[in-house]
């Protein structure tokens, strides 16, 4: 097991320079602007993510989940960055794959998660109060069963 493992890191710097010395070979220059974009996008992501942590975390704790989750999915996205910052195209492949990967987070009245943090979502008591005006108007129909508009002439 050890061994698959150690190959497979050995072999993973061979793969990428491999694929990148043939897209450079094929496409030229635009390897290199593409090797440039997709590593400022990764840095841009990783910044942006260290930006959010806490407001993840404060609106986890909020909404009565646990803030260990919106953890992991933050380093799961700075993970992600980091693979986009390694020129290459497989990690930057395994990038877009765990940015696309939906986050696993129950919904705040869920009962499975009343049971793993010991709280429940609860709407405000006054949900139901629906401010405003209004002004009672009296209808009288006509005998003829036909509506007339008020100011016109009505003969």
């Amino acid at each position: 097991m050890r061994f698959i493992i150690f190959a497979i890191l050995l072999a993973f710097p061979f793969l990428e320079i491999a694929i990148l010395i043939e897209l450079s070979q094929r496409y030229g220059w635009w390897v290199l602007a593409y090797l440039l974009i997709i590593g400022f996008l990764g840095l841009q992501l990783i910044r942006a993510e260290k930006n959010l942590i806490a407001a993840r975390m404060f609106q986890q704790l909020a909404g009565g989940g646990n803030p260990i989750t919106a953890m992991f999915s933050t380093a799961r996205n700075m993970f992600a960055g980091v693979l986009l910052l390694i020129p290459g195209v497989v990690s930057d492949l395994i990038a877009v794959v765990l940015l696309l990967m939906p986050a696993k987070t129950p919904a705040p009245g869920n009962a499975s998660n009343k049971a793993k943090t010991g709280f429940s979502y609860r709407p405000s008591a006054n949900d139901e109060v629906i401010e405003g005006e209004f002004t009672q108007v009296n209808e009288s129909k006509n005998k003829d069963n036909v509506v007339r508009l008020p100011g016109k002439d009505q003969s």
